[in-house]
C-alpha cells in the first residue's frame, strides 16, 4: 500500500477525499513482465488509492491470465495485446466472465526487428526471404550455422517456432528470460554493432532510440492462424506477420457490482503510445524506479484523471 500512501500525500484536497469507495474489497490489478504495463498500471494503482481504494498488484503471467480474471482473482488489467492475445481474450470474452474495457490508446505492433547496420550483412532485407540467404549474418558460437533469433519470454506466446518451421528459415529461437533482459541485450549489441534479430514491439523506446526496421512478413491474415492451406505455405499455419492492432483494457465482470465507480474510472483511463514509451525509457534505460514515473506522472497529469474520476468527485 506504499503507493496508496503516496498518492494521498501528494495530491491535492478536493471533494475526492469526501468519497467513499463501494466495498472495502481489494481490487487486484495484473501486472505482467514487461514495463509499460508496470507503469501504466502503477498510475491506475496511484489514482484508485487515492479515491480510498483498496488496491494489490498481483503478477500474472500474460497468456495464463484468464481463468484467474474468470473466476474473480484478478479484477483489471491494461494491457492485453491483439498481437498475441486476440484468440485467447476473444474466447475468454465469450464466457460473459470478463468485460471488454475499451482501449488503452496505443497501437500495437510486435515482430522480428534488426538495426539498420545488419542489411549490409544481408542485403535483401527487410523482405523475410533475404533470411533463407544469410541465417549465418546472425548466427552465434550456439546456433551457427543458424541464426539466432532472440524471442519475448516464453508466457509471451507469438508463435516465433511455428513461423520458422512454416516459412522454412534457418533460425533458432533463444527466449530472454525477461523483458528487460531482452532489450539489454539489444543495447549491448547495437553499441558494438553486433549481429542480432529480435522481438521488439511498439509502443517502446527502442524503435525510436534504435536505428532499425521491422522484417517484413507476408501480411496477416486471420486465416493465417487457422488455415493451413492459406499463404505461402500450404502446409502449415503461422506463415506470415504477427496481427497488430489494439490493445484493450479487460476486467472481471462481476467486478462491475462491486466497485461501480473504479470501472468507470478504468474504462476512462487512457495513454498516448508515444508518451507511454518515454515512460519505459525512464524506467529501462534511465533506471527510474516504476513508482517514482508513476507519482511524476500523475502529478503532471492530475486534472486529466480526475476528469475520468466523476463518479468520485461528486
Amino acid at each position: 500500500m506504499t503507493s496508496a500512501i503516496m498518492a494521498l500525500s501528494v495530491m491535492t484536497a478536493s471533494p475526492s477525499m469526501a468519497f467513499q469507495p463501494e466495498s472495502d474489497q481489494t481490487i487486484k490489478l495484473m501486472i505482467a513482465d514487461w514495463s509499460s504495463m508496470a507503469i501504466d498500471t502503477e498510475i491506475l494503482n496511484v489514482i484508485l488509492s487515492t479515491y480510498g481504494y483498496k488496491v494489490e498488484k498481483v503478477v500474472a503471467d500474460d497468456t495464463a491470465r484468464y481463468p484467474g480474471f474468470e473466476a474473480g482473482d484478478l479484477t483489471i488489467a491494461l494491457e492485453t495485446w491483439q498481437t498475441t492475445q486476440n484468440e485467447v481474450f476473444s474466447a475468454s470474452l465469450a464466457t460473459g466472465k470478463i468485460l471488454d474495457m475499451g482501449e488503452l490508446g496505443p497501437h500495437a505492433k510486435e515482430d522480428w526487428w534488426y538495426p539498420a547496420y545488419m542489411e549490409e550483412k544481408c542485403p535483401g532485407l527487410p523482405d523475410w526471404k533475404a533470411l533463407k540467404n544469410c541465417a549465418e549474418a546472425f548466427s552465434t558460437p550456439e546456433t551457427a550455422p543458424k541464426g539466432r533469433y532472440l524471442g519475448a519470454p516464453v508466457s509471451w506466446g507469438g508463435y516465433d517456432e511455428e513461423r520458422i518451421k512454416a516459412l522454412d528459415l534457418p533460425f533458432e529461437v533463444v527466449h530472454a528470460g525477461t523483458d528487460a533482459a531482452m532489450f539489454a541485450e539489444l543495447k549491448s549489441a547495437y553499441e558494438r554493432k553486433a549481429p542480432i534479430i529480435l522481438w521488439v514491439y511498439e509502443p517502446h523506446w527502442a524503435p525510436t532510440v534504435f536505428k532499425g526496421s521491422f522484417i517484413k512478413f507476408p501480411a496477416y491474415e486471420p486465416a493465417c492462424y487457422t488455415d493451413a492451406a492459406w499463404g505461402v505455405n500450404p502446409k502449415a499455419a503461422y506463415d506470415c506477420s504477427k496481427p497488430e492492432g489494439w490493445i484493450k483494457k479487460m476486467a472481471w465482470a462481476d467486478g462491475e457490482k462491486v466497485w461501480p465507480c473504479a470501472y468507470d474510472i478504468t474504462r476512462k483511463f487512457t495513454i498516448d503510445g508515444k508518451e507511454l514509451g518515454q515512460l519505459v525509457y525512464e524506467v529501462d534505460v534511465n533506471g527510474r524506479s516504476v513508482e517514482e514515473v508513476a507519482m511524476e506522472w500523475a502529478k503532471k497529469n492530475e486534472a486529466t484523471w480526475r476528469s475520468w474520476a466523476a463518479c468520485a468527485e461528486k
